[in-house]
């Protein structure tokens, strides 16, 4: 039995799950491991190209597009290891980074989640941590992303100073997150409402109800080349994360849902459901 399983979930990955397999070979973490792959019914033939390519990884097809939480939850339980990597198929994972995670995790026995620190293909930091989704938290977040893209430099070197820190943190994203077993089992797995998008936040914000403990661990770095499979279908990706958006907010913060659902219809962006 590995003690690590790692589950990729694709969507129309097949021009760039290679690079993050063959990250995973060049790089592999050395504990025991397995590789298991949810296809989310691609078009394109990834989960063929990846049984021919990478014929050590397992595939499953699920079917259908069961969006990211519900596909993820059905790679943990398709897998046996006392550590579960949620990773994407548009990372490469640099050399040492998910020991680096594991050891993390093993120096704190209350952590049950371990996140790296993101980077994009020219080395610049991604946000990925931060405290609990809110509306102001959500403000910052946005003034700081917006900013960093736009390489205003007190932003950007205030992003980069806040991503080299290790501390413990509400949530990490789900591009790359080492959770224990028996922490995701305990909080439900991911919750299947969200689609696309917060289910990372919101299943930090479970594993924390249980008196659990998420880490950033800076020192672990792991390239991400953020958008690609929203890229595929923007669309129906628009819709998705304004659907979980407020699906986030009818569960952690009711109050706000009329005031949500105000701001996107007079943006014309409310979703129909």
């Amino acid at each position: 039995m590995p003690r690590l399983s790692i589950v990729i979930v694709t969507y129309n990955s097949k021009a760039y799950i290679g690079g993050c397999l063959d990250s995973l070979r060049r790089h592999p973490p050395a504990s025991d491991h397995d590789t298991l792959v949810v296809d989310n019914a691609s078009s394109d033939g990834t989960a063929a190209y990846v049984r021919v390519e990478w014929p050590s990884v397992r595939v499953t097809e699920a079917g259908g597009n069961l969006g990211f939480a519900k596909a993820n939850n059905l790679g943990i339980r398709q897998t046996s290891g006392e550590l579960v990597l949620l990773l994407n198929p548009d990372t490469v994972v640099v050399a040492g980074s998910l020991d680096q995670l594991t050891a993390a995790l093993d120096a704190r026995p209350d952590a049950a989640i371990a996140g790296p620190r993101l980077i994009d293909p020219e080395g610049h930091a991604e946000l990925s941590c931060g405290a609990m989704m809110s509306p102001w938290a959500e403000l910052r977040q946005k003034i700081l992303v917006r900013g960093h893209a736009r390489r205003i430099p007190f932003i950007s070197a205030y992003v980069e100073r806040l991503t080299r820190r290790a501390r413990e943190v509400d949530w990490v994203s789900g591009a790359c997150l080492l959770v224990r077993r028996a922490d995701a089992e305990a909080a439900g797995l991911l919750d299947e409402r969200f689609v696309v998008y917060t289910e990372d936040v919101d299943f930090c914000a479970s594993v924390r109800a249980k008196g659990r403990t998420v880490l950033f661990v800076p020192q672990a770095e792991v390239v991400h080349a953020r958008g690609r499979s929203a890229a595929s279908a923007r669309q129906a990706t628009a819709r998705a994360y304004r659907l979980s958006q407020l699906a986030f907010y009818e569960k952690h913060h009711p109050h706000w849902v009329p005031w949500l659902r105000l701001y996107l219809k007079l943006r014309g962006r409310l979703p129909d459901r």
